[in-house]
């Protein structure tokens, strides 16, 4: 197998919906919370690289199994368009599985149980989201699953495992990591979302009613857009309560990019050619934030 085969197969394109809400989460803890663990980030950015990479392989393996569209298994599936061999494939979801499981019982052992029962909810999501007699994905609640968990679960992990000594479990705290997380849970769901909309018409062969089903391509597509100005009004409330400082303002600097890509998808949706616009408009976003936590980091130090 190739590099490039294997960074398709484990969907390496779209796993910036769980580096950046780790970056998110470990601004919050510095920011809100005055703590951070480099060595507990580490191994916890590991684990869910590796947890995250073994679910699409999942995903990837499921879809070939279960669909009886043997043209689709054929010529689209990655699994089967490369013939990469099943063994091969299954290895290497025991060994991500392995590792990750590892890493998060040392991590648990450290800063204590909730990180294994947050892992635990990430784990049994990233199996139903692919696996069972009706998986997540085949269902209109993909985008939301995803969201929530790679978005606002990863910042929360992300948020304990550099706070855990001082991690307050109330509502206001939970609260305000929720808020803080709000524009990766958007920006990550817009990724599925942009997915189920370049594959409708093979969603609909292989009898999976994604939202898309329901709605339609033209809605979806205007939720698209929608979402992308709703992911903006989050940050700007934020910055209003005082969750993220007035420097994040800086993040509006990639706006034009996020548009360009956003009307680039909005005219053409076909996977292998505009999917990614998706996927590097949620780079784009999450970069903009990440140019607005220098920004605040430069002037606090002047």
């Amino acid at each position: 197998m190739t590099l490039s085969t294997f960074l398709e197969l484990v969907e390496m394109k779209a796993k910036t919906a769980s580096v950046f809400p780790f970056i998110v989460g470990l601004f919050f803890s510095w920011y809100i919370l005055g703590s951070v663990n480099i060595l507990y980030s580490i191994i916890f950015f590991v684990a869910m690289l590796l947890f995250n990479m073994n679910v699409d392989i999942l995903d990837n393996y499921n879809d070939f199994h279960h669909s009886d569209y043997a043209e689709w298994k054929k010529k689209t599936n990655i699994i089967g368009r490369e013939s990469i061999p099943m063994k091969l494939v299954i290895f290497l979801m025991v060994t991500f599985t392995g590792i990750s499981a590892i890493m998060g019982i040392y991590l648990t052992v450290k800063v204590g149980l909730p990180v294994l029962w947050m892992g635990l909810f990430c784990f049994l999501i990233g199996i139903m989201y692919s696996s069972g007699p009706r998986p997540i994905s085949n269902t209109p609640f993909g985008e939301i699953a995803s969201g929530v968990t790679m978005g606002f679960v990863i910042t929360l992990i992300s948020v304990y495992v550099n706070s855990f000594q001082i991690f307050n479990w109330s509502w206001v705290t939970l609260g305000k990591v929720f808020l803080a997380s709000l524009p990766e849970v958007i920006w990550i769901g817009n990724i599925m979302l942009a997915n189920n909309i370049c594959d409708h018409g093979e969603d609909e062969k292989n009898n999976r009613t994604t939202l898309i089903h329901y709605i339609g391509v033209k809605a979806g597509l205007w939720l698209f857009i929608f979402s992308n100005i709703l992911a903006y009004l989050t940050i700007f409330l934020n910055i209003y309560i005082g969750i993220f400082p007035v420097a994040l303002l800086g993040s509006l600097l990639v706006v034009p990019l996020i548009y360009k890509q956003a009307n680039i998808f909005y005219h053409k949706q076909v996977k292998r050619e505009t999917f990614v616009c998706s996927v590097r408009i949620a780079i784009l976003g999450s970069v903009g934030l990440c140019i607005g936590f220098i920004l605040y980091l430069i002037l606090d130090l002047i």
